[in-house]
């Protein structure tokens, strides 16, 4: 479930936007470009070009509004304006991810296989001893969170970009699986497989920060 805030309902805001009302406009744009940005850096180059793209997008908005249809949620419309500006800018600068196809990546297991019992075993395919991955608590300590919250930044910042994108929306923007699959043009099973590995990489990161923490 996403939460945008104290932003009126979509009729409203649409009405308003038509009118011209500056003050909506900028409570849209503060509310949504962040995770726009994020979502263009995507498919360009650098962070100028993210940047100019979000302003494109919403200079569409502002010119599309009246054809707004209310087939989708307004902000789904938006994005998908953003996603189809920042693919024509990632073409000009030949660099275009492929979200509809796994690469090589994306084919290898999410935990090393290692850390299962092997075939033959009493238990095949169950944890080895001493490697079930162990629950986590938040830290007490205000400096404690804070450092996790940067290895948590990092982990997420260090994935291949259409794996960070896929997790950014579904994790940090609160976007539903389908509405993912609209936005990047992803298959469900591609979608899934890519949150799963995002995740899953997320974790073992930051399973490696609480083990070395645990020794000090």
């Amino acid at each position: 479930m996403r939460h945008d805030g104290a932003l009126p309902a979509d009729d409203v805001l649409v009405a308003e936007l038509r009118a011209g009302v500056e003050a909506t406009f900028a409570l849209v744009v503060d509310a949504w470009s962040g995770s726009m940005l994020r979502l263009a850096r995507s498919f360009v180059s650098t962070d100028a070009s993210a940047e100019e793209v979000v302003q494109e997008a919403w200079l569409a908005v502002v010119q599309g509004i009246d054809r707004f249809e209310g087939r989708s949620s307004l902000k789904t419309w938006v994005y998908r304006i953003l996603v189809n500006t920042a693919k024509k800018r990632g073409i000009k600068e030949h660099r275009t991810v492929p979200f509809a196809a796994l690469l090589p990546e994306g084919e290898g297991p999410t935990v090393d296989p290692s850390r299962f019992r092997p075939p033959g075993d009493r238990y095949p395919g169950h944890w080895a001893i001493g490697q079930k991955p162990q629950p986590w608590s938040e830290p007490e300590d205000a400096a404690e969170r804070a450092e996790l919250a940067r290895q948590l930044a990092a982990a997420v910042a260090d994935l291949p970009e259409r794996h960070r994108t896929v997790l950014t929306l579904r994790d940090i923007d609160g976007y539903s699986a389908d509405e993912v699959c609209e936005l990047l043009d992803l298959s469900a099973g591609n979608q899934r497989v890519i949150l799963h590995r995002a995740r899953a990489t997320v974790r073992a990161r930051l399973e490696r920060y609480f083990e070395l923490t645990a020794h000090h």
